[in-house]
């Protein structure tokens, strides 16, 4: 008889989990975003690249540079959040988050991105990252979100 109650159980564990948000981070830059206090996050830092190591297939760099941003940012973020984990993400951020989204059922996206990351390179992410996926987009710049 203890078999019901361990299946009645389980939904309930499942519906807890579903109540808590679910963030994907975009990490072109190491800004940690605020407001992620418990949720459960997906980090996905994309290998950015100039336009000709693109072309000629020269990644190691900037997938060691991505991989550096990620650490950082998810070592940050593991004492805040309720679950955070990463990886390294294509070239093109929309592609990377794409990818992402594939596996991670996020309910909003925070674009992380400082003032080395040019602000108009990153409210165009944004406006892309809006109109491609069905999601809020926020920026985070500095050490908040902001609406872009």
């Amino acid at each position: 008889m203890s078999a019901p109650h361990q299946d009645k159980a389980l939904p309930t564990r499942l519906d807890r989990r579903r109540e808590q948000r679910h963030v994907l981070v975009v990490a072109v830059e190491a800004v940690v975003p605020e407001g992620l206090a418990h949720a459960d996050v997906v980090v996905v830092a994309p290998a950015l690249n100039s336009r000709l190591r693109r072309w000629v297939s020269d990644e190691d760099a900037a997938r060691r540079r991505a991989e550096e941003r990620l650490g950082t940012l998810v070592d940050q973020l593991r004492p805040i959040t309720g679950h955070v984990e990463g990886r390294v993400g294509d070239a093109d951020p929309l592609l990377a988050i794409g990818d992402a989204l594939a596996t991670f059922p996020a309910d909003e996206i925070v674009v992380a991105a400082g003032a080395e990351f040019s602000t108009g390179r990153a409210l165009e992410l944004v406006a892309r990252a809006r109109e491609r996926f069905a999601l809020p987009v926020l920026r985070a710049g500095g050490s908040q979100a902001v609406a872009a």
